[in-house]
């Protein structure tokens, strides 16, 4: 198992943002991580990638504990968090350069050239980074989650901002990286999940109210509908 969870809390005073959930997520599976708003997705998230910590729990990536080895865990995994961070101010190929540097990766510029085409980045790497529209900006941010091959991929709203066309060119690199990594996807878009993800979990209110297949939910719960399962679940 890459990413193993169990009992995994977060409070925050006397909020349970994340209340008592266990799963486990292997690679050449692509699982959908769903749920409303301040379902605590985004939580967990940031606590599988070292940014929280837990209030109680466990959690590891391909068996580092995500409490007490945080630097192990970060050289493993990639992570797009769902407002990426950018440094506006660099240009792309400099920040991504910067990026393999602070990774200490053998051949930086190598690298650099590698992912750039691979997110299809060619055409604007050259450019300032604030001057990139939102949907190039979001291809920036799975660059720098990607540009160290880690084995664990964990995206938050990866598509965001994308236009069609942009959309059908980074699901496919998406298919394509889950292949070989353990890749988790958080997103509102269920035509997306549905194209995507071998596997679903979905959380409200803190708790895992479901954890199969698309195919198993469906057959579960008689309806040819994700989103009508997830409204289901969630109202």
């Amino acid at each position: 198992m890459s990413i193993q969870v169990s009992s995994l809390r977060k409070h925050f005073g006397q909020q349970k943002a994340v209340d008592g959930i266990s799963f486990n997520a292997m690679p050449g599976r692509i699982l959908g991580f769903l749920g409303p708003n301040g379902a605590g997705k985004s939580t967990t998230m940031r606590m599988l990638t070292s940014y929280l910590s837990p209030t109680s729990g466990t959690a590891s990536l391909c068996g580092f504990d995500v409490r007490t080895q945080s630097i192990e865990v970060r050289k493993i995994m990639g992570y797009l968090p769902e407002n990426t961070p950018l440094y506006t101010d660099m240009y792309v190929q400099e920040f991504l350069l910067f990026v393999a540097e602070t990774y200490q990766l053998k051949e930086p510029k190598q690298r650099v050239k590698e992912t750039i085409e691979k997110v299809g980045l060619a055409a604007e790497q050259h450019k300032k980074i604030s001057m990139l529209s939102k949907g190039y900006k979001q291809r920036v941010g799975l660059a720098q989650a990607i540009i160290h091959d880690p084995q664990v991929l964990i995206l938050d709203e990866p598509t965001s901002g994308l236009d069609p066309n942009q959309l059908t060119e980074i699901r496919e690199l998406i298919k394509q990286l889950g292949k070989n990594k353990t890749v988790i996807i958080s997103t509102h878009i269920m035509q997306e999940v549905e194209a995507l993800c071998d596997e679903v979990i979905i959380i409200d209110k803190g708790r895992i109210v479901a954890n199969a297949s698309i195919d198993e939910l469906k057959k579960e719960h008689q309806l040819t509908s994700l989103e009508d399962i997830f409204r289901k679940l969630t109202l």
